[in-house]
């Protein structure tokens, strides 16, 4: 890639911001410890139904995902909307992550974070080295949704759903 070329990061992260997208909060129970470890991250997604599998992608500038990537089972907690302390929380680096925050456990033992939207008890399958960020590709293991409208991440903030949920429904 030529200087002609290159594309700025901040004009790439305004563009790319108009681009919706709901927000996870990855967990597990750290092997060590038994403290439950966990990251934020908005990028996931659906890979396929057969096997099932999903994915997401995690900075490789996180402290957490070490931890957690050494766990057998961990959990995806797709947030709800009134979750974004929790995503705020589990985006911080150091902190006890989990202080007052509700959880129980997946039939795997990784924490299900109280309130969410769905969860979804996956296992590594695959990561794939991507710039500065690597993605990782879960085998889906256990999984259940609620009714609960989601926790978005829109243009640098967060945000809810506009629309009445009943033509949301079909």
């Amino acid at each position: 890639m030529t200087a002609a070329d290159a594309i700025d990061g901040q004009h790439m992260r305004r563009v790319l911001g108009h681009f919706a997208t709901g927000v996870v909060a990855v967990t597990g129970i750290h092997a060590d410890t038994g403290a439950p470890v966990g990251l934020a991250a908005n990028s996931f997604t659906s890979v396929s139904l057969d096997p099932p599998l999903v994915a997401f992608c995690v900075g490789k500038a996180s402290t957490s995902w070490p931890l957690v990537r050494q766990i057998p089972r961990f959990s995806i907690n797709i947030l709800a909307e009134d979750q974004e302390d929790v995503c705020r929380r589990l985006a911080t680096k150091g902190a006890d992550k989990f202080r007052g925050l509700s959880w129980d456990h997946s039939p795997g033992g990784a924490p299900i974070l109280a309130g969410g939207l769905a969860w979804i008890e996956a296992e590594l399958a695959d990561e794939h080295e991507a710039g500065d960020h690597t993605i990782v590709v879960a085998r889906v293991r256990h999984l259940e949704a609620f009714d609960r409208d989601p926790l978005l991440f829109f243009r640098g903030g967060y945000g809810r759903i506009a629309t009445d949920r009943a033509e949301v429904r079909r």
